[in-house]
């Protein structure tokens, strides 16, 4: 075998490549691959795609209402109003009266708005830990539901005296403003004719 032939079916070996033909036995070289039909080259006519439907668009959807953070406030209110009649209380100067007319008004005061509540709203405690146990404040804790007081200073977790549990509505039954009702309006004046 000559040197480069012989080097060249190294190498062919080497990097997974066919060897040369003058290296393998004749009875061993594979057949001929046949030829390939030659390509009609006249441009051959597409089938005219199928038309595609125009999209259905989806129906559009009324916004929903934002709540009315203003007229929930308001109905709370008015809750409070009807079942205590908390605003009147409020309002009236009370310097006046002694402590014992003051002291008969809030309790009924205090009767009706604890049923107003109850019955509008299921209240609990953002904590449950006893008031002035200590507590620790982790971090990642939701500033609407813990109020640090006192000299905060530094990263959390923190560690205090609990001072007042908190409070929470886990639910809350408010009556719906009639549509074209005025939702701020407490409670309406009264007329008797």
């Amino acid at each position: 075998m000559h040197p480069i032939l012989a080097l060249r079916a190294f190498f062919a070996a080497l990097f997974g490549r066919p060897l040369p033909k003058e290296v393998i036995p004749a009875g061993l070289l594979p057949a001929p691959a046949p030829e390939a039909p030659a390509l009609d080259t006249a441009p051959t006519k597409l089938p005219e795609p199928a038309p595609v439907p125009e999209p259905v668009p989806e129906p559009v959807k009324a916004p929903e209402p934002a709540p009315n953070l203003d007229g929930a406030a308001a109905q709370t209110l008015g809750v409070l109003q009807a079942g205590g009649r908390l605003l009147d209380f409020l309002a009236e100067e009370i310097e006046s009266y002694d402590d014992a007319d003051i002291g008969a008004a809030v309790r009924e005061v205090h009767r009706g708005c604890k049923k107003a509540l109850a019955d509008h709203f299921d209240l609990a405690p953002v904590r449950t830990e006893d008031e002035e146990a200590m507590v620790t404040v982790a971090a990642g804790f939701n500033p609407a539901e813990v109020r640090l007081v006192g000299n905060v200073v530094g990263q959390p977790p923190f560690s205090g005296t609990l001072k007042h549990k908190g409070w929470k509505a886990t639910t809350v039954r408010l009556p719906k403003v009639p549509a074209g009702e005025d939702g701020l309006v407490i409670a309406p004046a009264e007329v008797e004719v």
